[in-house]
């Protein structure tokens, strides 16, 4: 499949991604991951090892694209995982790390 990452055409396929991939011990996952076997990497680690660039070059939202295309299970941030903006700096605090705020 051809796609475009960070403004560079490449032609992908599910074997060559699962190829590139083995081997790639995954980072935490924080925000948008891909599932790929049987392990989940952050959507940026797998845009720098497929397509060789910095992760500054691309964004999470072109990998993700692609790699559904590919038929990945890809996973976006979920809404619920960034706290209210209207909580003071201790009940975000708090929040993220699920006990309540006491002040």
């Amino acid at each position: 499949m051809r796609c475009v990452i960070a403004r560079f055409p490449f032609d992908l396929t599910k074997s060559g991604v699962l190829e590139s991939m083995k081997g790639v011990k995954p980072e935490h996952v924080v925000g948008e991951s891909v599932t790929i076997g049987r392990r989940t990497y952050p959507a940026k680690q797998v845009g720098q090892v497929i397509t060789r660039q910095d992760r500054r070059d691309f964004s999470a939202g072109e990998v993700l694209r692609a790699m559904t295309q590919l038929g990945f299970t890809c996973r976006s941030l979920p809404p619920s995982a960034t706290p209210p903006r209207d909580l003071s700096p201790l009940q975000q605090a708090s929040a993220m790390l699920g006990t309540p705020a006491t002040a």
